[in-house]
């Protein structure tokens, strides 16, 4: 089984993440531990609080890098709410009047607060969201039009449409999700989704599993074992 690791920053209900994870087939654990982190096969990074109070116990604890680390590394990464507003360059949230906090800097972006579009900030409910190409193995069985839960007031900005799994309008037309290589992030929380939630947790434990898979081939063929 897939060892994957839910980054505990100390913020938030870290256990339906792990449960949900552990439900779709992986060994789930969470853990504050840089070393941990960089041991495990995949990384998840769940999302609740400030995107500054987030990034300066990341890292103050040695977690930011470990996470970096993991994912230059080539083991999957999934980011859920503010995890995958993280993963990019720079976020307003917690910042000074004009400035910026750095975040992780794994993809290119800003995390911008909600723009003014008369409809009530935070966003939180269920809403639909509508696949691109870029989304296809996280997304996989899961049709564009199907519901997911969000609670946020920031989203993310991209610097490139490129890495934008799907989209959802809310007034604005914002990025639900993102993909890059074996990099995932969710807008939404997938662990309280229900059915489609799910899946999307089954995809990525899915895609870690092939990965291990692959690993463990390569291993055997540089020992010569076939």
């Amino acid at each position: 089984m897939a060892r994957i690791v839910v980054v505990d920053y100390h913020k938030g209900n870290l256990m339906s993440v792990e449960r949900g994870l552990s439900a779709a087939g992986a060994d789930a654990f969470v853990s504050d531990d840089p070393i941990s982190i960089r041991e495990a096969d995949a990384v998840v990074l769940p999302g609740v609080g400030s995107f500054a109070d987030a990034m300066a116990y990341m890292r103050e604890s040695g977690q930011a890098e470990a996470v970096v680390e993991s994912v230059r590394a080539g083991r999957p990464f999934l980011g859920i709410c503010l995890g995958m507003q993280l993963l990019f360059d720079r976020g307003q949230e917690g910042a000074s009047c004009g400035e910026w906090v750095e975040g992780l800097k794994i993809l290119r972006g800003s995390c911008v607060r909600f723009p003014s579009c008369g409809l009530k900030v935070p966003h939180v409910g269920w809403d639909d969201v509508s696949i691109t190409d870029r989304g296809e193995r996280l997304f996989e069985g899961v049709s564009s039009g199907s519901h997911f839960y969000f609670t946020h007031s920031y989203i993310v900005d991209a610097d490139d449409d490129e890495v934008v799994a799907c989209w959802t309008d809310y007034g604005v037309r914002f990025a639900s999700a993102v993909a890059s290589g074996l990099v995932f992030g969710c807008q939404f929380h997938p662990e309280k989704s229900s059915g489609k939630g799910r899946e999307v947790l089954r995809n990525f434990v899915r895609i870690v599993q092939d990965c291990e898979q692959s690993r463990h081939l390569e291993e055997r063929k540089g020992e010569g074992l076939s």
